[in-house]
């Protein structure tokens, strides 16, 4: 590849009508002792150390080789190494430069659009902490180089499929920022306990005994699993069983009593409370309402 890649991109009214684009996007090398930033971006972008710039779109900048400082309004001066990403927030002044001796080489990615500002609304990135260590992993680099091969041919549709490409990217990022080195081992474990919770679906389980057989302290298995899913792992059992049942009800002529003691609930009563609260209606009214939608289609 070469050692400078960038491009600007025009936004039409369509592009931003999709919810999220793409503006920009580089890669720089930047060699020891060389004026940073450089003059020759479009005046929007272009920054000095002394003044700093505030962007009104959300960047991804990672550094894969060299070391600098990067400093926001929420954050002061930050180190900046080999394999960090730094993210830039609309409305955030911040400035950044690499070290005069070390030099370093940057990809970015800019980007616009309400799904993109829901990152920030729904907390699944903070301005606080916008340095994200250890990115410096194969499929971060092959998401821009396959950013930088779209844009490059600007093929039929690029800008939306772009727009996919970098949200895989957000979702790399965000699993590396949850699990950073711990990324395999949730994989492992969580997978592993799903497929126990799946094969004792019709049984009450122990899930302080399936922490032990998977090699771990319950209070480590229920931080784990609920990182790695968003919910306890108890939560994720009854759901899986709420799931079952549903097919049950629509499949099947069992009763209500019947389903809850298949799927091993201390009583039909309880099974009923619960599935009105996972549902928003009782199992009666789910089955009545999938029969008749059944059998008008």
């Amino acid at each position: 590849m070469k050692n400078s890649y960038r491009k600007y991109l025009i936004i039409s009214n369509k592009d931003k009508s999709w919810g999220f684009y793409i503006n920009n996007l580089g890669r720089n090398v930047i060699e020891k002792y060389t004026e940073y930033p450089s003059k020759d971006h479009p005046d929007q972008y272009v920054f000095t150390w002394e003044k700093g710039r505030v962007l009104n779109e959300f960047h991804v900048v990672l550094i894969t080789k060299g070391e600098g400082v990067f400093e926001s309004k929420t954050t002061g001066k930050i180190k900046v190494s080999d394999g960090d990403i730094f993210l830039l927030f609309p409305g955030m002044w911040h400035r950044y430069k690499p070290l005069q001796k070390t030099g370093w080489t940057e990809r970015w990615v800019g980007f616009s659009g309400k799904i993109a500002h829901q990152f920030l609304s729904n907390g699944f990135f903070n301005e606080k902490h916008p340095i994200i260590p250890k990115c410096n992993q194969t499929s971060i680099v092959n998401h821009f180089n396959t950013l930088f091969e779209l844009f490059d041919k600007e093929s039929f549709g690029f800008q939306k499929l772009a727009s996919g490409v970098c949200l895989q990217l957000m979702a790399d990022i965000h699993n590396i920022k949850t699990g950073g080195n711990n990324i395999e081992h949730l994989n492992s474990m969580v997978s592993k306990a799903k497929g126990m919770m799946y094969a004792q679906i019709d049984n009450a389980i122990n899930l302080k005994h399936m922490a032990y057989d998977l090699g771990v302290g319950y209070s480590k298995f229920r931080l784990d699993f609920k990182k790695q899913t968003g919910i306890s792992p108890l939560q994720y059992y009854l759901l899986l069983k709420i799931e079952k049942s549903k097919e049950l009800l629509l499949n099947t002529h069992k009763t209500q009593k019947e389903i809850a003691f298949q799927l091993g609930f201390d009583s039909d009563v309880y099974f009923n409370r619960l599935f009105k609260r996972k549902t928003g209606m009782s199992p009666g009214k789910f089955r009545n309402i999938g029969v008749n939608n059944l059998s008008s289609s």
